[in-house]
Formats: C-alpha cells, structure tokens, sequence
C-alpha cells in the first residue's frame, strides 16, 4: 500500500495513492446507498443527479427506487460539459467507461434538481473533491444552489487535498458510516483557493 501523501504533494500524486486505496476496499455501495436514502429523504430532495458508477465508485443506483433520478453526459464541443438526462436514458457506453444517454436523450435543466451526488477519488473533511481531472463537475456546478454530496469510502476521507480556485466544495459526504456536513474553512482560510 502506498503511503498517504502529504497535503502539499501533487493531485497527481493523490489520485495514484487514492487509486490504490480504492482498489483494496471492499463494495460499499449498499451500506453508502441506504445512508443516502435517509439523508435525501429527510432533506425533502425528490430529483436527484446521480453518476452512473465506474469501477471501484460506490455505485448509488439503487436509489432509483425512491427517488427520480438524473444522469449526465459528458460533452467536448465547443468545452468540456456535463448534459442531464433521466436516469433510464443512460444505455451506452462512455469514453471514459460509465454508462451514458445518448447524444439526442431529452435533457433536463440542473435548476430542476434538488441534489447532486458527485462521485471522486478522494474528498477532505472541507469538501474539496479529488476527481478525473476533467473539470466537468467544476463546470456544471457553479451557482448551483441545491445539495451536492461526495459518495466516497470513509477510508479515502483525508484532512486536506490540494485545491485550484476553480475547485468546488461539496457540502456533505456519504460514506458508509453515514453522511456528514462538510467542515468548514479554517479561520483565516483564503476559500477560493490554496
């Protein structure tokens, strides 16, 4: 197993270490998506964007059951971007591995959703999330005024990532122990960036 790096070290540095973790975890889906549940539930959050999983991501699509839920497409032209399409819409298979709409699927405005659940590598107890490297979710979500949750496994919860500006927060973090508000920036703390 490869040693956590430290805080300052590179995301490229964090993603090789996050990755190597993730492979060793047990499938904590179940135990995550019953926690969500709860949480949304009580939170009054109806329509969801949800990820469809790649491997070794918890995958949350059990919540289909109780909730309405979205999936995205990722975009190149003219940028990188995100579309949100229903859920059951999702019937190819994406560059990246994951299951997707296709490229005419009915789209639905993010202003529609009351949550998003944003899968990453690795989160910190700040709610600054470790991705692809792709800066899709970055895109999407500025001004995005519902709840963003980070689905993750407890043992990828670390106390500080490296952040770029246009890094965003999430605000609570599932786990299979559960979900928990995000802590908030130290005092002093620049929190547009590090």
């Amino acid at each position: 197993m490869l040693s956590r790096p430290v805080p300052t070290a590179s995301k490229p540095e964090w993603r090789t270490w996050a990755r190597a973790v993730r492979a060793e975890l047990p499938d904590l889906s179940a135990a995550i998506t019953v926690h969500l549940a709860a949480f949304l539930r009580a939170r009054g959050a109806r329509r969801v964007l949800a990820y469809r999983a790649l491997p070794g991501e918890p995958d949350v699509a059990d919540l289909a059951g109780s909730f309405e839920l979205f999936t995205t497409r990722a975009r190149f032209q003219p940028e990188p971007h995100l579309t949100l399409h229903p859920w059951d819409t999702a019937t190819e298979l994406s560059r990246f591995g994951a299951r997707q709409p296709p490229a005419d699927a009915p789209r639905v405005p993010l202003g529609t959703v009351d949550a998003v659940l944003l899968p990453g590598l690795a989160f910190d107890r700040f709610g600054v999330r470790l991705g692809y490297g792709g800066g899709f979710y970055d895109r999407l979500l500025p001004g995005f005024t519902g709840l963003t949750v980070g689905v993750v496994g407890e043992a990828l919860v670390v106390d500080a990532l490296p952040r770029e500006a246009h890094d965003l927060r999430v605000n609570f973090l599932a786990t299979e122990t559960g979900v928990r508000r995000v802590h908030s920036w130290p005092s002093g703390h620049a929190s547009s960036g590090t």
